[in-house]
């Protein structure tokens, strides 16, 4: 039993003013008091399945003892301090120094921030900066794609590629541009004769720095396999076309692995999926598994030193309160540990296998589901009015969500697709409870 008042609880939180926020959508929230593994527990006592790890991020489960043990440890020497020049603290040194080469051999410099939109922010105007030191300094423009999330902030807002994040707050800001993401099952571009998605979604890119002037674009970014805007996984060939027009347009490549890095897509980084070697990466969410805010960006060695060789009269004068937050930074140091010891890249890869092959079965057994696609435990199914038109019916998806949430699984509805991102400790049997109890969703929403 739980020692909250729910109904209070309830009626103290309809006072604040929520993310992604309508009125509407506050109510009969899920007011979740504890966790353990992949299971939350509200204080209405319901029983939850989290086959999103809150948002794509809490990789190594609810509940662990050991990261808070970390934290009060830290906050007891030094919770915070500032990280502006002439200051630091040990926390923030040992991460730096323990992620330096850790995503490539040329990228040894870390830049931390709070999360995944201060993160988009620092990449664009390092990328920014890095081609005003060069003497290029019209290079200023962003492309990104559309469907493409890249945070919430004023600028991440506008590279996001989805018209619902930014309509009502005055539109994307002059400087970003939106090209087709590389989405096999419902591209939304042009392929010519003889073109795969692939090469369409590259050549689309090509086309684009050509209009505006490549000697005003500073950057591309892109997520390895998008989140937010439908889990698209990109067709074979992708990123290396997409690398060979940025190289020849002398255009910088951010990705962006925010939600991919840290365990989720079976590899230390999606990155390492596709072989993509960038310029800039960003991370967030799975570095410190949600236990505490922190993200951050790094760049390669030349971008490094043209940042540390720039006249003092031009230094990248860039920061945030909390970059380099002392707790925070240990609790990643913690984090990277505990996945390492028990080995949630392996389980991430075999249980994102038995969480595919399940959604296939799904796919294969009802007429409304399809497209079922994913890398490690970042997958996602279409939910659509007929596979052979393939038009996407997001009224039956959030009617199928909300089945499953009724049934205690939290899947998520992006639109038309569904996606499952659980906590990477997930067992064989909690990924078969995942199956059974969508395939009851479906049956219920669907009729």
């Amino acid at each position: 039993m739980s020692d909250y008042n729910h109904a209070l609880l309830i009626e103290q939180d309809q006072r604040q003013l929520h993310p992604l926020h309508h009125p509407t959508r506050t109510k009969g929230a899920a007011m979740v008091e504890r966790g353990d593994g992949v299971w939350l527990y509200t204080t209405d006592g319901r029983e939850i399945l989290d086959a999103m790890a809150s948002l794509w991020n809490v990789n190594i489960g609810y509940g662990n003892k050991e990261l808070p043990r970390v934290a009060y440890q830290q906050m007891l020497d030094i919770a915070y301090n500032s990280g502006f020049a002439g200051m630091t603290n040990p926390a923030s040194a040992q991460l730096a120094d323990k992620l330096a080469g850790f995503f490539r051999p040329n990228m040894n410099f870390t830049y931390f921030t709070s999360g995944g939109s201060e993160s988009s922010d620092s990449s664009f105007k390092t990328a920014i900066f890095y081609w005003y030191q060069l003497g290029k300094a019209n290079k200023k423009k962003i492309i990104s794609r559309l469907n493409g999330y890249h945070g919430m902030t004023l600028a991440a807002t506008s590279a996001t590629g989805m018209s619902k994040f930014h309509t009502m707050f005055g539109g994307v800001l002059d400087g970003f541009i939106h090209v087709p993401d590389p989405n096999g099952y419902r591209y939304t571009g042009e392929v010519k004769a003889g073109e795969s998605v692939a090469q369409a979604a590259a050549r689309a890119l090509e086309e684009r720095i050509l209009l505006e002037g490549a000697d005003t674009v500073a950057a591309f970014i892109a997520e390895p396999i998008q989140g937010a805007g439908g889990l698209v996984v990109p067709d074979d060939g992708y990123f290396e076309l997409i690398a060979e027009v940025c190289k020849r347009h002398e255009v910088l490549l951010i990705v962006d692995e925010v939600i991919t890095g840290f365990g989720r897509t079976g590899h230390w980084f999606g990155s390492d999926e596709y072989g993509i070697q960038p310029d800039i990466m960003q991370f967030a969410k799975g570095v410190t598994s949600g236990y505490m805010p922190l993200g951050g960006i790094q760049v390669t060695d030349e971008i490094r030193d043209v940042v540390l060789n720039a006249p003092e009269d031009q230094s990248w004068m860039h920061g945030y309160t909390y970059s380099g937050h002392a707790a925070a930074c240990a609790v990643g140091i913690a984090n990277i540990d505990i996945m390492e010891r028990d080995g949630l890249l392996d389980n991430s890869r075999l249980m994102g296998t038995r969480l595919l092959a399940g959604l296939q079965s799904l796919v294969d057994e009802f007429p409304h589901i399809d497209n079922a696609r994913g890398v490690g435990l970042m997958a996602g199914i279409d939910v659509v009015a007929s596979k052979a038109g393939r038009e996407p019916d997001a009224d039956l998806a959030a009617k199928v969500s909300d089945a499953a949430l009724a049934l205690g699984l939290r899947a998520r509805p992006l639109g038309a697709t569904i996606a499952f991102a659980p906590p990477l400790c997930i067992t064989a049997e909690e990924v078969d409870i995942v199956i059974n109890t969508m395939g009851e969703a479906i049956t219920r929403a669907s009729g």
